[in-house]
């Protein structure tokens, strides 16, 4: 495995974790996780990538080795405000070429129509989009919230790195039993019982009382100038998302002027887990064209 460095800087009074990979002299690849992921995750796309990149991958706050935020939930938008800060630190001069997946994909689209001159080039893997046309009713999405409030959150506990490694291939089959145990070693940490558990805040997994709405994330969309990479698994649940609303997945897809889609295949959502090498090939292609 290509080596990585754990670098802490400080974004919007949170000590910010990030790793890095590669020479600060080469170009710069900006890699960004999903939900309930963290930057390590990328290790197998990176160990794929041919040429030579300085790549940096942040843990999102309240993920990895990130400080909590230390609030009841944490409010979208503050990866926004979040990435902003960070692309400030690491590349204030010149735009950069942005990954994400999943829900980073998602942040970085917002980001890359809010600040189209900070992004040369994105590559989406597996980020539809917030949400659908056919939200929550408030009423209801609120009442949920407060009532989340009020319930402890927590993370599930496994007996041992093995078990949680276990659970993990039980998930997602695709992955190897290396893959696995490496994912569970860097998701997890022991908590004071002893158990293991991911290394999130379990205020994440409450409800956001305020979602983006569907016509503002897509008019972030088409501000978007720099080219756009849809990568998308053909075993993905996001598959079956979109043949179920196709006309949604039409109207996002339109959304954006410059983009190019690309399904890999025997990959769900998690490709970079599933098919790095293929995702690495991708990725350089399109950066570099």
């Amino acid at each position: 495995m290509k080596p990585s460095t754990s670098v802490t800087v400080k974004i919007r009074g949170l000590d910010y974790h990030c790793r890095t990979w590669g020479e600060p002299r080469s170009p710069m690849l900006v890699l960004l996780h999903g939900y309930q992921d963290v930057s390590a995750s990328w290790q197998f796309t990176v160990d794929a990538l041919a040429g030579d990149w300085f790549v940096v991958a942040p843990d999102w706050r309240g993920y990895g080795l990130t400080q909590w935020s230390g609030t009841d939930f944490y409010w979208y938008l503050d990866y926004l405000g979040d990435l902003d800060a960070l692309l400030d630190i690491v590349s204030p001069d010149a735009p950069v070429n942005l990954v994400g997946h999943s829900m980073g994909g998602n942040v970085g689209s917002l980001y890359a129509g809010v600040r189209p001159e900070r992004v040369r080039r994105f590559v989406n893997v597996e980020g539809f989009g917030i949400g659908g046309r056919r939200q929550e009713p408030a009423p209801k999405r609120l009442a949920r919230w407060l009532d989340e409030l009020k319930d402890d959150a927590g993370q599930r506990g496994y007996e041992s790195f093995d078990a949680f490694a276990a659970r993990l291939r039980a998930e997602n089959p695709r992955l190897t039993p290396e893959r696995a145990r490496f994912l569970a070693e860097h998701w997890g940490r022991e908590d004071e019982d002893g158990a293991i558990v991911r290394r999130a805040d379990p205020a994440h997994k409450r409800v956001n009382p305020m979602p983006v709405p569907v016509d503002d994330m897509l008019a972030c969309w088409r501000a978007i100038e720099a080219p756009v990479l849809w990568v998308m698994g053909t075993e993905s649940a996001l598959a079956g998302r979109i043949a179920r609303d196709p006309e949604a997945f039409e109207e996002r897809k339109a959304a954006i002027a410059d983009l190019r889609i690309e399904r890999v295949e025997g990959a769900g959502h998690n490709i970079h887990h599933d098919r790095p090498e293929r995702l690495a090939a991708l990725i350089e292609e399109f950066v570099r064209a």
